[in-house]
């Protein structure tokens, strides 16, 4: 078990990181609280040695994604509607930036993962290949196939 020393710094670190995930993939602010909550008590909990901050990192974005699909699997949740569907966004993003976040979240799980991880992330396709466990090619797959979904939805021309 980790200290709360331990625990506040992850938190500090990491929180931002695994609400965007939870965020991206729940679109609930009460879901998002709850994984958050999970995957921290889950890091307190855990005796995993991380050998780098990297590979800290990448273990609470996989923890946080396979939290987050947990829930969407979970009969409770196939038998709901949120009640976040019901309400409008916040005012405060643009026009513009709301039709990209539409579009970005319109786009299956597997799109949404590599395309998070790579523009708002930063990584590169060999490290989301680490974190997600597959294949760099198949990343680079996914980020292509991504970026052409997204051009159709939202027009664009082919030299982005």
């Amino acid at each position: 078990m980790r200290s709360e020393q331990e625990a506040n710094r992850a938190i500090e670190r990491y929180a931002d990181t695994v609400r965007r995930i939870c965020m991206i993939h729940l679109k609930n602010h009460a879901d998002t609280e709850d994984i958050f909550q999970n995957v921290f008590l889950k890091y307190v909990l855990s005796t995993t040695m991380f050998e780098s901050e990297e590979h800290e990192k990448a273990w609470f974005i996989r923890v946080t994604i396979n939290a987050c699909r947990d829930l969407l699997r979970s009969f409770f949740r196939s038998r709901t509607v949120s009640l976040d569907t019901l309400l409008d966004q916040p005012a405060e993003m643009t026009e513009n930036d709301r039709t990209v976040l539409d579009a970005v979240l319109a786009l299956p799980p597997k799109y949404r993962d590599v395309v998070y991880l790579h523009y708002y992330e930063g990584y590169t396709a060999p490290q989301i290949g680490e974190i997600l466990k597959k294949n760099v090619n198949t990343i680079y797959t996914l980020l292509t196939r991504a970026k052409q979904a997204l051009r159709e939805t939202l027009g664009g021309d082919d030299d982005a």
